[in-house]
């Protein structure tokens, strides 16, 4: 059986004041695809207990099935906001580390040094480390043991710019995801058509570009995980 360590944010709102939070379906494809192969899953936050959901994500044009029934399942939404907090599992391991997005983790992600540190040492170890939309912010800062980040001269995707004018973000977030990507020296790779899925791997490192490549990236990280 695997286990896999999803982690969310615990940010609720931009500096502005204006609502953010977890993008839901980038949590609930690869919770609903890991359950289904029995699959041990836990939920944790940089500070554990709740976790707040972007209004956005809960939208009529993207709430799709699996999410809106995890949305009223309140058996799910207790556990979602009974969140472990990564200190709590920090010594455990796994077989996968993802890290679900939203625009609240450019807030929580990037600098948390207990994320780093589970990051780098999953990686270390040849074990799946995922990434997704925003969530990608949380391998910015990320130094493996040689002191070299770990994303530098690695192939991968995460939300472009053009997508922050779509979502009409840019004067929201706190920085612009995928200059600081190309900062560190990464090989970035994107959809040819904007807001339509992308999916990376390079090695034991798989990256999603944007909310529509969450039912893909569940699908390919279940797919690495049975190799």
């Amino acid at each position: 059986m695997k286990k896999l360590l999803l982690i969310v944010t615990n940010v609720g709102h931009y500096a502005s004041g204006l609502d953010t939070g977890l993008w839901l379906s980038e949590l609930t494809h690869i919770y609903q695809a890991t359950k289904e192969k029995g699959w041990d899953v836990t939920i944790a936050s940089p500070k554990g207990g709740s976790v707040p959901i972007d209004p956005e994500s809960l939208k009529p044009l993207v709430l799709d099935k699996i999410s809106k029934n995890y949305y009223e399942s309140p058996g799910f939404m207790n556990e979602l906001n009974h969140s472990k907090s990564l200190p709590e599992v920090q010594n455990e391991s796994f077989d996968c580390v993802y890290l679900a997005g939203g625009h609240a983790t450019m807030y929580d992600f990037p600098d948390d040094e207990t994320l780093q540190s589970i990051i780098s040492r999953q990686y270390e170890s040849g074990k799946m480390v995922a990434a997704i939309c925003h969530g990608v912010g949380g391998l910015l800062n990320v130094k493996l043991p040689d002191g070299t980040y770990l994303i530098s001269r690695k192939k991968l995707t995460g939300f472009d710019w053009f997508e922050e004018s779509i979502a009409r973000r840019k004067r929201e977030v706190p920085f612009n995801l995928e200059a600081s990507l190309k900062e560190k020296g990464v090989i970035y790779d994107k959809a040819f058509i904007p807001m339509t899925s992308k999916v990376v791997v390079d090695g034991n490192l798989i990256t999603g570009q944007n909310p529509f490549s969450s039912k893909k990236m569940a699908k390919v990280v279940v797919k690495e995980l049975e190799k």
